[in-house]
């Protein structure tokens, strides 16, 4: 049903003259070709940053975080590429998650610190890190965008 609407509403903007239909269809794939690549990014770089795939960070809380991280990014960049009609909000908001967990991680291991990991505090110059941070702002921000341009249905009938 979604599919339809949206098609419907290229269908009428290429009518009005306002776009071609190849201009109306390109930019939704190539943002959410943008978007998976940015959260296999975020996982990539949180293997990276543990030492591997095989190599389990220390303490184990913050290595099995680093683990839902990697596996949320691949899964992430799955839904947002197949994109199921009724569900497409559902990838963009696994982005936002994507994205703002490890930064808020980042964020509170360089300030106040985590339990048993107290020697990553104050250090912002970690070049990973930074890297991090900056894909996951990108996914965040596309994430966010799409979600807000999500076209709203209207509440079923009774």
């Amino acid at each position: 049903m979604a599919r339809e609407e949206t098609l419907q509403r290229v269908e009428q903007r290429v009518e009005l003259g306002r776009i071609s239909a190849r201009a109306a269809i390109t930019p939704e794939i190539s943002v959410r070709l943008v978007a998976a690549l940015l959260a296999l990014a975020v996982a990539t770089v949180h293997v990276a940053d543990q030492g591997g795939i095989t190599v389990l960070n220390s303490p184990a809380l913050l290595g099995w975080g680093f683990r839902l991280v990697e596996i949320g990014g691949v899964l992430t960049a799955l839904v947002i590429l197949a994109r199921p009609a009724r569900l497409a909000w559902l990838g963009w908001a696994a982005g936002v998650l994507l994205g703002a967990g490890p930064f808020i991680g980042y964020i509170a291991t360089r300030t106040v610190g985590v339990p048993g990991d107290p020697h990553d505090v104050g250090n912002w110059g970690y070049w990973i890190g930074t890297v991090s941070l900056i894909i996951e702002a990108a996914l965040v921000t596309l994430s966010a965008g799409m979600l807000l341009v999500q076209p709203r249905r209207p509440a079923a009938s009774r």
